[in-house]
């Protein structure tokens, strides 16, 4: 069943890490997350009333404007971006 997504009412979702594994392990991780947020967020039209990050995963309530696909739209990005994320470990 599809997410009803409702425009310009706020939506409590969740993004877990891959089997709950850890999504964050770093302030860098943490800091990457919330400008890929800003940066998606406001090119989408997706107003961001509040966040939690959590170590394996993350509470965000959003409030989708009249496209209401785009909620859809940055979630996925988000996770692409995640995949795509290569910590940095100190070894070059």
């Amino acid at each position: 069943m599809a997410r009803v997504v409702l425009p310009h009412i706020p939506h409590h979702v969740v993004q877990r890490g891959h089997n709950r594994q850890v999504v964050f392990a770093g302030p860098d991780d943490y800091e990457r997350y919330l400008e890929d947020l800003r940066e998606l967020s406001s090119a989408l039209e997706i107003r961001v009333y509040v966040y939690c990050l959590m170590t394996n995963h993350v509470h965000l309530l959003l409030g989708p404007g009249e496209e209401v696909a785009a909620m859809g739209q940055l979630m996925k990005a988000l996770a692409a971006r995640a995949t795509r994320y290569e910590r940095k470990t100190g070894t070059d």
